[in-house]
């Protein structure tokens, strides 16, 4: 179709320019000719085209084709990264538990979020490559909340004892641990009112994908006058 509008549109011009003040008629014998011409001019200039299409095409699908690779290789990272894949190594675990003191203040015999969270800092310190934290996979932005006597973690609630596990270095996750200021108060805690510690070396642990949501969420802070 574009070859015939391509040829109709060079018998167009050349019968303007014939027209110029002659006859059509007086030329008509050469018609044929020009037509025959044209369409060699035209069959050429579609096989041109035809061949830079194909370049276009090789070259797009070439340099589709090295994106994609890059594009999966930066998606493969990023989702080791963001934990969403299932990972297998050496851990380390630690369990911290309710004391069972009798004659103490209740607040100082159970372990609080911040006990928590300093355990799950400590370890990421410590160049954790991933963490869970009960029986989920967490990850650097996870929320660990304490409500009373229980945990809540990504919608679901836990009752002591709490069992963190990191996957890493274990040389490293415990020296973090002995670094970590917040930790070793919890720990004269456990000397001082029996609050649960244990540490548990494994040398091949697996952890399944995180599974939580990975959208950041922020307090919206109202503005004056707002309704």
């Amino acid at each position: 179709m574009a070859a015939v509008l391509v040829v109709a549109g060079l018998l167009f011009s050349s019968s303007a320019r014939t027209a110029g003040g002659s006859s059509l008629r007086d030329d008509v014998s050469d018609l044929p000719g020009l037509i025959a011409q044209e369409n060699a001019s035209v069959a050429r200039s579609a096989e041109h085209v035809a061949g830079l299409r194909r370049e276009v095409e090789e070259l797009s699908a070439a340099t589709g084709d090295q994106q994609v690779t890059a594009l999966q290789e930066q998606a493969g990272s990023l989702a080791m990264a963001g934990g969403l894949e299932a990972v297998r190594g050496p851990a380390l675990e630690i369990v911290l538990d309710d004391a069972a003191t009798d004659g103490v203040a209740a607040d100082m015999l159970v372990v609080h979020q911040e006990d928590v969270q300093a355990v799950v800092n400590a370890l990421w310190a410590g160049g954790a490559e991933a963490m869970m934290l009960m029986d989920q996979r967490v990850i650097s932005t996870s929320a660990v909340r304490c409500v009373g006597s229980t945990l809540r973690l990504q919608g679901r609630v836990y009752a002591p004892p709490y069992t963190i596990r990191a996957l890493g270095d274990t040389g490293d996750l415990l020296d973090a641990l002995e670094r970590s200021t917040d930790v070793q108060i919890y720990r004269q805690y456990v000397d001082a009112y029996g609050l649960g510690y244990k540490e548990k070396v494994h040398r091949s642990l697996e952890m399944p994908a995180f599974e939580g949501s990975l959208e950041m969420r922020y307090a919206a802070v109202p503005r004056e006058g707002a309704a």
